[in-house]
Order: structure tokens, then sequence, then C-alpha cells
């Protein structure tokens, strides 16, 4: 079995609820999930690291503009 703190998330990979929430508590990520807020409340549940990209666009509604976020950003799906 797997230690729960992991460094870095492969696409094609899973993962359990429990790992995803240490990864993301200890590194500057956006985790996007199908499961929508329920991500977390099964520390069991499995996911797949479905796609991964190098950052993305936020629009600001302060000030109406779009930010490009140099953050790393996975889109994770329940299996």
């Amino acid at each position: 079995m797997r230690q729960h703190r992991i460094n870095t998330l492969k696409q094609g990979e899973h993962y359990s609820a429990k790992e995803l929430d240490s990864f993301v508590s200890t590194t500057d990520v956006v985790l996007l999930s199908s499961n929508a807020s329920q991500l977390f409340s099964d520390p069991e549940r499995e996911y797949k690291v479905v796609h991964e990209v190098e950052g993305f666009f936020e629009h600001s509604s302060d000030d109406g503009e779009k930010y490009f976020r140099d953050k790393r950003a996975y889109v994770v799906e329940k299996v």
C-alpha cells in the first residue's frame, strides 16, 4: 500500500481521496473534480488523474481582467 504523503500526481494513476487531501495541503496546486464538493467526503474513495495543465486563465471580478496563473492544475475523476 502506498503512503498517504505524495509529492506529485501522474496522469492515468489512481489515488485515494486521503492521498489527494495530503497532496493539496502541502502543494500549491488546483484540483478539479468530477465529484463536485464531495471530493474529500470518503477518504478511501479512488480518483484517477485524467488531465494535467501547467497553468490557467482566471477572470478577476475586481478589475474585469483575465490573468494567467502559472500554477499546476489537475483534473480528477471518481473511479
